[in-house]
């Protein structure tokens, strides 16, 4: 097995330029790579550092990034609550920070895992596909389009894979409704399946009960 701190000087001297940034992580080496070189640093981790998998790739976005909802030191007793005390966000992510692309490979040569983050910018994001370096990328790429709206150039059949043909938006998005746009129902008079506006749900933010025993609050008669 190869030390991380060998790995990263190795990685950094070679690639020079095409990594913005790394840093080791709970035991995991990470690269921020320059968008416009993601395939290019790709390419060299394959052939030249032998991460022969792609484990994972997912979309991230960042634009809520240390927001919390609802702040409370107390769990309800009857299940879940409207949470009514609102905080501001604990960070301010810049506009071209607010996407990116995250790739998790794996050396079984070196026995370990590296990951790379490229950050992509605008309302439709984009950067090149890797699907000619891991052919396991394409499903990967697919999703990420689906759920962040990231388009990846030169992927060869690039179509929604987790919502239906006819959707609007994309739902992982941190400015997508929770409830969604439509709501989908049968109609009996039409005799077909209709798509309306959300009427029947209300974006409301909900406080988890948890149930525990804790002995700060044991002379009190209570339990969390």
């Amino acid at each position: 097995m190869i030390e991380l701190a060998s790995l990263q000087q190795q990685v950094t001297e070679a690639l020079g330029a095409n990594i913005a940034s790394s840093e080791i992580v709970y035991d995991e080496l990470t690269l921020i790579v320059n968008a416009k070189d993601i395939k290019a640093v790709c390419h060299a981790l394959r052939d030249q550092f032998n991460f022969e998998q792609l484990m994972d790739l997912c979309g991230v976005d960042y634009s809520a990034y240390g927001v919390d909802e609802w702040i409370t030191s107390t769990a309800t007793e009857t299940g879940y609550s409207r949470g009514v005390e609102k905080i501001e966000p604990k960070l301010q992510i810049p506009a071209e920070h607010r996407f990116a692309v995250v790739y998790n490979l794996l050396s079984l040569k070196h026995n370990c895992r590296v990951r790379l983050r490229a950050y992509v910018f605008g309302e439709m994001p984009r950067l090149n596909s890797v699907v000619d370096v891991w052919a396991s990328a394409d499903w990967f790429e697919r999703e990420a389009f689906d759920l962040f709206g990231i388009l990846f150039d030169g992927h060869p059949d690039l179509r929604r894979i987790l919502t239906d043909y006819g959707f609007i938006g994309h739902p992982f998005r941190k400015d997508f409704p929770i409830s969604g746009h439509v709501e989908v129902r049968y109609d009996a008079e039409q005799k077909r399946v209709v798509y309306e506006p959300v009427t029947s749900v209300k974006p409301r933010t909900l406080v988890p009960r948890v149930i525990r025993h804790d002995n700060r609050y044991k002379d009190q008669g209570i339990d969390l």
